[in-house]
């Protein structure tokens, strides 16, 4: 029984902050108009702002947060509704270089210029071959062309006349012979009026039809004129070179006009100076390309011949015009949200096709724009996690925002393409960043990466829970309309309010403070409205809310409920009545991400004399974590500052997890193990109808844990499964208080007198409290009064130094 010392139990509204329905402001949730402010995260948003309003190297934005704090949502309205002073982000084309064609060049054009220069680019081509075929088939122009061809061709004639008037002289004739499968001028001897070749005549010789002499006379002369054959032939190739050299020089005269008046057209069109160098470059190229202008006579029109041009190699590839990003029908910055950050959607890549054999062949036609060229002069937003774990991204984007260029290559980590010789002209970007990721990510990135802090200047924290007052109040109300609206739910009233309202409070953990995980709010909006529909009402209350969370605490609760069966039918261990020596019920958290609760565990120690002192027996099977390695010391040190300044402290305890196999940590069952320790060496039985959970410092103090309304919960529906006795209860910290959330039902069972919850600050109160003795002060020469459990844990350690003294080998 407790002791007039002992803690006081608290009472039935200490357990449950509720919210008045009557308090609210509204009668129900409808017609109450949302407002698009950011509930909670004032901190947050003006971080925000800060990083998008200065426009500085590094100022790129981490945002930290839960999920479902709203931070995606916040960074879409803040970009959306910022005054920002940016313009018109550019267009990105890429142009064919011709100076080299593995070097693309990117050019950066005002918003709507890349598609117009890309048309006007394609008129061009059609233009210059509509107006040069024209040029070329006009009767002025070929009539010239041949005059020209006349005269070189008469000039040809005269020099091949001259030459077989010499031949002829000495009885040779030019003819043309087969050389495989080629035809080449020679020289064959003339008898009789006849040409013949050598070997006929070689064959007339030994007929004896000719003279021998004959024979080696024309041998002899051909000789001295095969080398004038030679002669004559090479200046007949370079008329034939010089034709051909005189007909160019007429195509570019008469052409060079018609190239110079639609270059200056297009040029006039656009002020780009960059542009007028690559019109430069398309001018002079034109011009020693002629022919590629030449529509033959018969064949298709110029846009028929481009997609004859698609099937097969396009001859007009070098004046194509690849538009990158195109801002023609963007009206501010651009916003990107990437929601799949691999390196190709993020930096781009040059797409290949197949040759039909082992390799592939690309153009600067095949580049493509990744996310962080499309949100050039403005915002792109993407998440942490999934940035990092994509190959060859982080580094990357890190290089990207340090230089503020994009370069776009084909990324291929495993080398199973054949490589592209194409290398595009890295291009100038400016973009602000905003990754989204949690504060341990934060953290990592901060301490292992040195470039983090360079490039991500400002950090954006998400709270996960405000301030509950009035005012946070009226937003909830304002939120749970949006919701309504937007997703066509019923409304709430009054009681359903207050009910979504003691939810939030539930989440965030504390009596004054309200959730900002609104992702779990919007959800208990859906699933209560689902249930009011199954009762036809017309208005969300709060049964329906309490209907929500049970069936979804029915949804996810499997494991808990397992473990409650084996409780039940004793396969693990737990008393809820009488009272044991050295043994103690513990309190644990089951966390399984979505749902977490509370069962209790039997804590036993056992003590006898020796010099090992308190002895982990989790530590010792390695199954206990550092932070509860951690309360076990600070267990020991509590021991030697009360007990052992006197006496040397001659004791070995044994403290164990009692069927914990799946390792233990945490310091919140160090009070725990203390009473437990406690009632092994005064040889004073526990309640096992309380269970306790809180932390301890050397002092004795009671400090706070995490999980106080789980842990309470856990043991009372324990106790509710064998009974409510009316003795049951739990101990907590004092500090806990203020964080106590519970179910209805069991502060129905508290206000009923059937189950109990004591606020601790002290072991000493905690012990008085378990086995219904004093635990007793400190006279003045340092002893406790008799009868009381500090005079009972001295005693028993005084026994245990006199044996060690008097054991041989002991002290």
């Amino acid at each position: 029984m407790p002791t007039p010392n002992s803690a006081k139990e608290l009472k039935p509204e200490q357990l449950r902050w509720r919210c008045d329905p009557g308090s609210l402001r509204y009668d129900n949730s409808k017609g109450v108009e949302p407002d698009d402010v950011i509930i909670g995260q004032e901190r947050a948003v003006n971080a925000i702002k800060l990083g998008l309003e200065v426009h500085r190297q590094g100022y790129n934005i981490f945002i930290s947060g839960l999920a479902g704090t709203g931070r995606t949502t916040t960074v879409k309205h803040l970009l959306e509704t910022i005054d920002t002073l940016r313009g018109l982000p550019p267009d990105i084309v890429y142009l064919h270089n011709f100076k080299d064609a593995d070097l693309p060049t990117a050019v950066l054009l005002p918003a709507g210029d890349g598609c117009r220069f890309k048309l006007a680019m394609i008129r061009l081509v059609d233009d210059l071959v509509q107006n040069i075929t024209s040029l070329f088939e006009s009767e002025k122009f070929q009539e010239h062309r041949k005059n020209i061809v006349r005269t070189f061709l008469a000039k040809q004639k005269e020099m091949l006349q001259a030459f077989e008037k010499e031949i002829a002289e000495h009885s040779f004739v030019l003819v043309q012979v087969q050389v495989g499968p080629y035809v080449k001028p020679d020289l064959h001897p003339v008898i009789d009026g006849k040409s013949l070749s050598f070997d006929e005549l070689e064959v007339l010789v030994r007929e004896e039809k000719v003279p021998e002499e004959t024979l080696r006379k024309f041998e002899k002369k051909y000789g001295e004129l095969e080398s004038r054959l030679h002669e004559v032939f090479k200046e007949n190739r370079d008329v034939v070179l010089k034709l051909e050299e005189t007909l160019r020089q007429l195509e570019k005269k008469r052409t060079g006009p018609i190239v110079n008046e639609l270059i200056k057209v297009l040029k006039s069109e656009f002020e780009s100076e960059s542009l007028h160098k690559y019109l430069d470059d398309v001018s002079e190229d034109v011009l020693k390309n002629i022919s590629l202008f030449m529509k033959e006579k018969g064949s298709a029109k110029p846009e028929d011949q481009a997609g004859q041009r698609k099937r097969e190699a396009d001859p007009f590839l070098a004046y194509r015009v690849n538009v990158m990003v195109d801002n023609s029908k963007t009206t501010g910055p651009p916003i990107v949200v990437e929601t799949n950050p691999n390196y190709r959607n993020l930096f781009g890549m040059i797409e290949r096709e197949s040759d039909g054999g082992r390799s592939f062949r690309t153009d600067f036609t095949r580049i493509k724009a990744g996310s962080l060229l499309k949100a050039s002069g403005g915002y792109l937003v993407l998440n942490a996690i999934d940035a990092l774990i994509e190959p060859g991204v982080w580094p990357a984007l890190k290089r990207t925002l340090r230089n503020g260029q994009v370069e776009i290559q084909s990324y291929d980590p495993f080398h199973m393409l054949s490589g592209s010789a194409l290398k595009p002209q890295p291009v100038d970007v400016d973009v602000k960043v905003l990754m989204i990721g949690d504060h341990q990510m934060y953290d990592l990135l901060f301490f292992a990466d040195e470039d983090f802090k360079k490039i991500f200047k400002v950090l954006a924290q998400f709270d996960r829970d405000m301030k509950r007052d009035d005012h946070a109040v009226d937003e909830y109300v304002k939120f749970i309309s949006k919701i309504c609206d937007r997703d066509g739910l019923r409304p709430f009233d009054r009681s359903g309010i207050a009910g979504i309202v003691e939810y939030g409070v539930r989440i965030a953990g504390r009596q004054n403070k309200l959730t900002t995980r609104f992702n779990l709010i919007s959800d208990l909006l859906r699933e209560a409205d689902y249930w009011a529909g199954k009762d036809s009402a017309e208005h969300v209350t709060y049964e329906h809310i309490r209907t929500a969370i049970e069936n979804w605490k029915k949804r996810m609760n499997l494991p808990e409920e397992r473990l409650g069966e084996m409780i039940d039918e004793g396969t693990i261990m737990i008393d809820t009545d009488k009272s044991v020596v050295g043994q103690i019920n513990g309190l644990s958290v089951y966390d399984l991400g979505q749902y977490a609760f509370g069962k209790p565990t039997r804590i036993t120690t056992t003590t006898a004399v020796g010099k090992s002192g308190v002895i982990n027996i989790e530590r010792e099977a390695e199954l206990s974590g550092p932070t509860h390695n951690k309360g076990v010391l600070i267990l020991s040190g509590f021991m030697r500052s009360r007990y052992a300044n006197n006496k040397p402290l001659f004791v070995s305890a044994s403290i164990c997890f009692e069927q914990s196999y799946g390792g233990v940590d945490g310091d919140s069952a160090s009070s725990t193990e203390i009473y437990a320790l406690l009632s092994s060496l005064s040889g004073q039985p526990i309640r096992q109808d309380l269970a306790v959970t809180g932390s301890v410092n050397q002092k004795g103090e009671i400090q706070p844990i995490g999980g106080v309304n789980e842990k309470i919960e856990g043991f009372f529906e324990v106790c509710k499964a064998r009974g409510l006795t009316g003795n049951q209860g739990v101990l907590i910290p004092h500090q806990n208080v203020k964080d106590l959330m519970l179910k209805p039902e069991v502060v129905g069972a508290v206000t009923n007198g059937e189950f109990h919850v004591y606020p601790v600050e002290t072991i000493d109160q905690g012990i008085e409290l378990l086995t219904g003795i004093p635990a007793g002060d400190p006279l003045e020469d340092g002893s406790y009064p008799e009868g009381t459990i500090n005079r009972m844990v001295d005693d028993r350690l005084i026994e245990y130094a006199v044996i060690m003294k008097n054991y041989p080998g002991g002290a």
